[in-house]
């Protein structure tokens, strides 16, 4: 169970306004709440959670405890660099209507997000990666229903340096995890 409340509090964390609730934020605001737009984000949602989870327990048993530690750590690194660098992009002028380009587009940004890298990385570290798709997936699909619900929240002005500084944090957590199994735990 741990693995599911610690990729469900990583998840919140990492993922307030990630890219996928922005994109889903501006096409609720442009054509309203349509549900089948919210449907279509937790399919996708659900899915690439458990294609990250699906990852750790394919590379997993190939490891041992030091490596599958450094590869979650440098999973961790990846998922800082994802929420320090890559901001959420610019509200589409004219969004489509096509759910199978939402759900594309969607999946697109969630695959490499820094959520579905902290569901690999607990999978692997905590070797739970049913339990860390779980808690991923619903801390995603609470965010990208805040999204939908009221787009307006992701205009806080500080929500991009709230997400910067939780990226800073997860990189130095990921590199002072990936270090620490290179050294196999001394310092």
């Amino acid at each position: 169970m741990t693995g599911f409340f610690l990729a469900l509090l990583a998840a919140l964390l990492a993922g307030a306004g990630a890219r996928d609730q922005v994109a889903l934020a501006a096409l609720a605001k442009a054509q309203g709440a349509r549900p089948a737009a919210l449907a279509v984000a937790i399919a996708t949602c659900a899915a690439t959670s458990a294609f990250a989870a699906w990852a750790s327990l394919a590379v997993a048993p190939m490891l041992n405890a030091n490596a599958r530690l450094f590869l979650a750590g440098l999973a961790l690194a990846f998922a800082g660099a994802e929420a320090l660098v890559l901001g959420p992009p610019r509200r589409p002028q004219e969004p489509t209507r096509s759910l199978a380009a939402l759900g594309i587009v969607l999946a697109a940004q969630q695959v490499t997000d820094a959520s579905r890298f902290l569901i690999f990385a607990i999978g692997l570290a905590a070797y739970a990666p049913a339990l860390a798709a779980a808690g991923g997936a619903a801390a995603g699909i609470l965010l990208l229903s805040a999204a939908w619900s009221a787009p307006d929240l992701l205009a806080w002005p500080r929500l991009r340096l709230v997400r910067r500084v939780i990226g800073a944090g997860l990189l130095l957590l990921g590199l002072s995890l990936a270090f620490s199994a290179m050294t196999g735990g001394r310092p």
